[in-house]
């Protein structure tokens, strides 16, 4: 099957998807910076958010969205949450009918707490959506350590389709029909990873992070159902694997995060000093909205929101789980 691709967003990761994408079929991404493209085009490197790395020989880079979309079988888009709605738009005058959208990002519309595919079928109606989500940190992939990820589209001949297109000998590509389990799994871990940083930066230990891995699951895993999710999406790679790897790796930004926080730095330093988006800050307000409007408890995402948002400290945070009554490992909190 040959497709012509274009990847919409060259950071990190929208740059990794397209190098691994473009091995098996033709590729062009998308970046607003023409130096980028330049660097991309002419050496194989994205030196801004991948230095030192080399990208796939077949991809090529672009700063002209029209002509990225124009042709495309298949639009990714890698911008984050904040900018997706606003960068669908612009692609909508240029992208071809019923073509199918895959979202990258891992989060929601801070304005409608909509999820990414949500806002792919309010802007481009018609266009099948989908999201490519798992433990997937960028750096290592393109430095090729083997990994797996999930692509999840409603429609079981679209998914079935598609999988291949992202799939490579080390980059395992599995499918689900649950869209809105996988997605809300890669934009609500962003938070526990957050809570995990925490910990890490305050030198609470190992047994710390496994509690709060283990107990952020469980979070993550009431909400998601609640929103209508499948209980086993969460226990696989869209969930459990995600929550792992973006808990306990020092190359996730939203685990950087909560480590700054846990050495008493203030979240708008940390956040001046970043040159990517860590979803996980303003999901946190938006998780705390939508748990209370679904009824679940969540008191690590609770604690990681007043840190965030409202001046709290991690080791607050930390004191404040402490003093959460032990229930039943089965009930929430």
């Amino acid at each position: 099957m040959d497709l012509k691709v274009a990847v919409v967003g060259a950071g990190s990761w929208g740059t990794t998807v397209a190098s691994i994408v473009s091995a098996n079929q033709e590729t062009v991404i998308w970046a607003r910076d023409p130096a980028t493209v330049e660097d991309i085009n002419t050496n194989h490197a994205n030196s801004r958010y991948l230095p030192n790395l080399t990208l796939h020989k077949k991809l090529k880079a672009t700063n002209d969205l029209a002509d990225a979309v124009r042709s495309a079988d298949l639009v990714v888009m890698g911008v984050p949450s904040k900018a997706m709605r606003s960068t669908l738009t612009n692609v909508k005058p240029h992208i071809r009918a019923w073509v199918p959208v895959i979202s990258l990002a891992k989060g929601f519309e801070p304005e409608t707490r909509y999820r990414m595919t949500q806002i792919i079928e309010e802007v481009l109606p018609g266009h099948p959506p989908g999201v490519l989500t798992g433990p997937n940190l960028a750096r290592e992939i393109v430095q090729g350590y083997a990994a797996a990820s999930v692509i999840a589209v409603e429609d079981e001949t679209i998914v079935a389709r598609l999988q291949s297109v992202f799939q490579s000998n080390l980059f395992r590509v599995y499918r689900s029909t649950d869209m809105v389990g996988c997605e809300l799994g890669g934009a609500l871990k962003n938070v526990i990873a957050i809570a995990s940083g925490m910990g890490d930066g305050t030198g609470a230990g190992e047994n710390t992070r496994s509690a709060v891995i283990t107990r952020g699951l469980a979070e993550v895993t009431r909400l998601g159902v609640a929103m209508g999710g499948r209980e086993q999406t969460f226990a696989g790679l869209a969930g459990l694997g995600d929550l792992m790897a973006t808990c306990t790796s020092t190359l996730s930004r939203n685990h950087t995060v909560g480590v700054e926080l846990g050495k008493g730095r203030k979240i708008d330093q940390i956040i001046a000093d970043m040159n990517q988006v860590a979803e996980g800050i303003n999901s946190s307000k938006i998780v705390m909205d939508l748990a209370s409007e679904h009824g679940i408890e969540m008191p690590i995402a609770y604690e990681v929101y007043k840190a965030c948002h409202e001046g709290s400290t991690a080791l607050r945070a930390y004191r404040g789980l402490l003093r959460t009554t032990s229930k039943s490992e089965a009930e929430p909190g």
